[in-house]
């Protein structure tokens, strides 16, 4: 593939990861509090966490809370029922234990004992319960997340017991993020808790010093349970929406962590900045959706899904488009986790040649047309992309979409092929969005005996060993059928001011301030 010299701006990379961000929240806010703070000087660095997000949260109401940088704001202040670690393995949170029954369809939790609210009020199993039920039965992210629970039962004040439809591998990851939340029965269904949050979590929202849309202050709580991995007695938030802001924040000293462009990586290790590449956060796909062939044909024919992941040079994507910062990739999961198969990176070989004798055999000698939907993170791939498809004969139109409706569009089966650009996740949440026949990434809904079989495995297998090695089978599955077209993951920089530390490796992206902790 040929990227014109137009399209290969310096600035392209700083515009993709800038557009990622903001995906992960629909309205992100420009503003930034331009009031100091000492966050640069090593002896407040153990004191003052300072972070710039690219996202502004929209809401604190339980069922509300949107994955994405926000995370930084809303798991400080509420409690999940697990935790994912730095390494990406589920850990206790707010309960202390929890077991599967033989058929996987009944998951019980022990909660910790002496939890407290914000408020002073006990953190109980009717909490949980009624957390639960409020996000079950309110549209968003955590609905679909427990769409397998029938129901949620409090025996006791310190049980909780979730009864399934059918089993749910992912259940357990998604009771780490908003969906395992714990919001206080009393206040979170009021108008006042979508900014004033009662929570239960390591931090309080300090409203007097917070600015909606702008700052977010965090207070540690001395009761807090955890305490002792949340070093920080006050976490300082801000949103910034441009990446070269973010530089200019973090060398002016009123931010001491923050991802930088690999442009500024040197600029910022001159200030005295440590800066930790992570080579993989994100991923940007092309969904080739329509595998039934309902809206557009050609799709339906695996040989057409199979010439258009030929027409890709990926390596060249990663050096042109990122500044080297990412890789390329023939599969959607993160490298890092428990599907991930470096074998398949040797499928779909840069071979336009290839592809189109492929097209031919499928009946397309001249190729064909194609409407994809042109979104506010989209916009820089799609020159690329555009002349990609066309050198094998796919003509691509690019449909503008505006930005609020970004996710209806693609939900409304309208298009039959899109780029997404996605946060990575972990395998079985990866899995569910992608490969199940009600993920939100799977719009038209396709099935296969043999996918739905593996999938079934998965969701029952409590065996962590056995649980990979079926997750692969679903990734060799999704590669070998094209399901999509994987093009790169879009990796990050993370700038610290001496005496604090970056804990991440990759394995997680979970955007949690226990990234965080104090250096030597």
């Amino acid at each position: 593939m040929r990227i014109p010299s137009q399209y290969l701006r310096p600035r392209s990379r700083t515009r993709i990861i800038a557009a990622l961000a903001v995906s992960s929240a629909l309205l992100a806010a420009t503003a930034c509090d331009s009031r100091p703070t000492d966050a640069s000087s090593s002896s407040a660095a153990g004191q003052t966490l300072a972070l710039s997000i690219f996202g502004t949260p929209n809401s604190f109401d339980p069922a509300q809370l949107v994955e994405g940088q926000q995370t930084y704001v809303w798991d400080s202040v509420f409690d999940t029922l697990l935790i994912q670690d730095n390494k990406g393995e589920l850990q206790p949170g707010a309960a202390q234990s929890w077991e599967y029954s033989k058929d996987a369809r009944t998951l019980t939790l022990k909660l910790r004992t002496g939890m407290k609210f914000s408020s002073g009020a006990a953190v109980d199993s009717a909490a949980v319960k009624a957390t639960m039920e409020h996000i079950r039965k309110t549209p968003g992210q955590g609905q679909a997340a427990l769409a397998a629970v029938s129901s949620v039962e409090a025996p006791d004040a310190s049980t909780v017991v979730l009864k399934l439809r059918q089993p749910d591998g992912s259940l357990l990851w998604s009771l780490t993020s908003q969906a395992g939340v714990i919001g206080d029965p009393k206040t979170m269904t009021t108008k006042a808790a979508a900014l004033n949050p009662v929570g239960s979590g390591p931090y309080t929202l300090d409203k007097k010093a917070t600015v909606n849309g702008s700052v977010y202050v965090l207070t540690r709580r001395d009761d807090y349970w955890n305490k002792k991995f949340y070093p920080f007695k006050t976490v300082k938030i801000r949103v910034i929406a441009d990446p070269t802001a973010v530089a200019n924040a973090l060398k002016a000293g009123e931010t001491n962590v923050g991802t930088v462009d690999v442009s500024q990586v040197d600029t910022i290790k001159a200030a005295g900045f440590d800066v930790k590449h992570v080579q993989a956060t994100a991923g940007a796909t092309l969904v080739l959706a329509d595998r039934g062939g309902s809206k557009l044909k050609a799709l339906g024919d695996v040989r057409v899904r199979k010439a258009i992941n030929m027409a890709f040079d990926r390596e060249k994507m990663v050096k042109q488009l990122l500044q080297g910062s990412g890789k390329a990739t023939r599969q959607l999961y993160n490298p890092q986790g428990q599907a991930y198969d470096p074998a398949l990176e040797k499928a779909y070989a840069y071979d336009p040649s290839g592809a189109k004798e492929l097209l031919a055999e499928a009946g397309y000698p001249n190729g064909f047309s194609v409407t994809m939907p042109s979104l506010f993170y989209t916009k820089q791939n799609e020159p690329a992309i555009t002349q990609a498809l066309g050198d094998i004969g796919i003509k691509v139109k690019w449909e503008p979409v505006p930005a609020q409706q970004s996710v209806s569009a693609l939900l409304s089966r309208k298009y039959p092929m899109f780029l997404v650009v996605d946060g990575l996740n972990t395998t079985p949440i990866e899995t569910r969005n992608f490969y199940g026949p009600t993920g939100f990434r799977n719009v038209f809904g396709s099935t296969d005996p043999e996918l739905t079989k593996l999938l079934q495995q998965a969701d029952k297998e409590l065996d962590p060993a056995k649980a990979t090695g079926i997750y692969k089978e679903i990734n060799k599955f999704g590669v070998e059928n094209a399901w999509q077209a994987p093009l790169f993951y879009i990796g990050s920089d993370w700038a610290t001011k001496k005496g604090i530390a970056y804990l991440g490796d990759g394995s997680s992206t979970f955007s949690t301030v226990r990234q965080f902790g104090v250096a030597d």
